[in-house]
């Protein structure tokens, strides 16, 4: 048994996972899985540079990380960075900013990576639960992750589209506009042009979603009270109930998505972004898997994800 902690600071939050793993047994246990809303990737899309202020919030939150770790007797620690801290001019200073709260060496991954880790730690929960091929989409604030495989992957890409990436470039007003709603879908369909080339989304058997954007769409789709990790994690839904409840979000104000019990005060700007994107990636693997033969009734949604991956990659 090893006492690890993941870190998975994006583009629009810094999360943490304490947890011992016995890598013999195949069993990862939570001590701690929390979550701050730094928006790392502030203006990185358009300055590329992380700016001061989301700098110093993101170093106060990895300082807290700290403490945890060391209070728990944390044995490995792996600080993984993603989409914003790649893109960034200044990422060094960063580095060096993590490597003195920690005391290691942060990691800034490409896509590639980070993909196959949100691919372990999601489908470590599934096995046996669903049909395999498995299409993961992990979809963060600035890129999103699509990796095709069953016990590994065996098709992967990365794409510069995200919720804070979206809202960033092109929805700006308050509720969005039917012409920024155009823009933003074209951009992403492009993407996604670019993503069907590489991984062939019409041989999955399972869509799973992974990450804050999906979470909330889902507790959404649920009516939930409150946000409730349990219930979420595994839930199944109809892609036709997964698509409206994109749209619901999109077309809101931002008062109203802040007023659901369930929403982060982090993702109310940004979540219609993101639903959008979500819409479109659930809308274009129903339609492939439809060319292919088959279909896609169903979308997974799954709390397990890079964080997973980073731990079981930490104890080995």
């Amino acid at each position: 048994m090893t006492r690890v902690a993941a870190i998975d600071c994006g583009t629009n939050s810094i999360r943490l996972l304490v947890a011992d793993v016995d890598p013999e047994r195949g069993t990862l246990t939570d001590l701690v899985r929390t979550m701050q809303v730094v928006r790392l990737g502030q203006g990185v899309d358009r300055t590329g540079r992380i700016a001061p202020e989301a700098m110093a919030r993101t170093l106060a939150a990895t300082e807290m990380y700290a403490t945890t770790c060391a209070d728990l007797g944390v044995e490995r620690i792996r600080f993984v960075a993603t989409s914003a801290s790649r893109d960034a001019e200044n990422r060094a200073e960063f580095v060096d900013g993590v490597r003195a709260a920690l005391g290691v060496e942060p990691e800034v991954i490409g896509g590639e990576e980070e993909a196959r880790l949100s691919f372990r730690g999601a489908t470590g929960a599934l096995a046996g639960k669903h049909r395999g091929p498995y299409l993961v989409v992990d979809l963060g604030g600035g890129s999103t992750e699509l990796v095709l495989g069953t016990t590994s992957p065996v098709a992967a890409y990365s794409m510069d589209v995200g919720c804070v990436r979206m809202m960033e470039r092109h929805l700006h007003s308050d509720p969005v506009t039917p012409a920024e709603v155009a823009a933003a879908s074209a951009d992403v369909s492009a993407a996604l042009d670019k993503a069907a080339a590489v991984v062939p989304f019409g041989r999955a058997a399972t869509l799973v979603g992974l990450a804050g954007t999906v979470t909330t769409v889902t507790a959404h789709a649920l009516g939930l009270e409150a946000y409730d990790p349990a219930r979420i994690d595994g839930s199944v839904l109809p892609v036709d109930k997964v698509l409206a409840s994109c749209a619901n979000l999109l077309r809101r104000t931002r008062a109203e998505r802040a007023a659901l019990p369930f929403m982060h005060p982090g993702r109310v700007d940004v979540i219609g972004a993101g639903a959008l994107v979500w819409s479109a990636i659930v809308a274009r693997v129903r339609a492939e898997i439809g060319i292919s033969g088959g279909k896609l009734s169903t979308v997974v949604t799954s709390e397990h994800d890079i964080l997973d991956g980073i731990a079981w990659s930490v104890a080995g």
